[in-house]
């Protein structure tokens, strides 16, 4: 590894990452790459992952994080997700967001927000569970993976999420709070995000899927 600014811990940090862009995706590739200590290695990618940076998938391996794009500006999905979002918010007259698997967690990567009115806001760069709501039901169901421990869906509702192509949820995440989401697929058919519009149960009601979920596939092709 060379160290190049004279920052030694930011070069480290640079290297981490340029080890993880190249294909090291386990701690042992990653000291491999970077010849750094595992220790190290271990302790620069999970604070890297903190900050969005670095990922780690359904199977722990590492992969760049959906901030780190953002940050770059070059990231293709988000590019084309802005109009996609807008005209989905317009049709629904809700809030749109679209949500990555970030490990643990589903990362809100873009969003159009209600122009009045009482909105529910998702921030881009929140960070939610995986144990609730309609996007992270999505997320799990279409890789196939199950609830986890602490979820408050089962494995029923994301077989029955996968068999009708959308989720929906009323006050899982938060009281209130109703959501409709669907899955943006890549050319292989994988799952590699989620589309969602989120607003006041008030609103959507207590079956949102019926209201919206027609609206949210049709903008999950639009993106897949």
């Amino acid at each position: 590894m060379e160290q190049t600014s004279g920052v030694g811990v930011l070069d480290k940090a640079v290297a981490v990452l340029d080890a993880v862009h190249a294909g090291a995706d386990s701690l042992a590739t990653l000291t491999t790459a970077t010849g750094l200590s595992r220790a190290t290695a271990h302790r620069l990618a999970v604070a890297l992952e903190a900050h969005g940076l670095l990922a780690r998938d359904g199977a722990g391996r590492w992969r760049t994080g959906a901030h780190l794009a953002y940050l770059a500006g070059s990231d293709t999905l988000l590019e084309r997700a802005a109009p996609v979002l807008a005209r989905l918010r317009d049709a629904t007259g809700e809030s749109a967001q679209l949500y990555r698997r970030q490990g643990d967690e589903r990362v809100c990567v873009a969003a159009a927000e209600r122009g009045h009115g009482l909105r529910d806001t998702v921030p881009v760069g929140a960070a939610l569970p995986m144990s609730a709501g309609s996007a992270a039901q999505v997320l799990l169901a279409f890789t196939g993976e199950p609830a986890p421990a602490a979820a408050v869906f089962t494995d029923r509702t994301l077989m029955e999420v996968r068999r009708r192509g959308w989720a929906h949820s009323v006050a899982e995440r938060e009281a209130g709070v109703a959501s409709v989401s669907a899955p943006v697929l890549d050319a292989d058919g994988k799952v590699v995000a989620a589309i969602s519009v989120s607003g006041p149960v008030e609103r959507l009601g207590r079956q949102p899927g019926r209201l919206h979920g027609e609206a949210v596939v049709a903008a999950a092709r639009e993106l897949s």
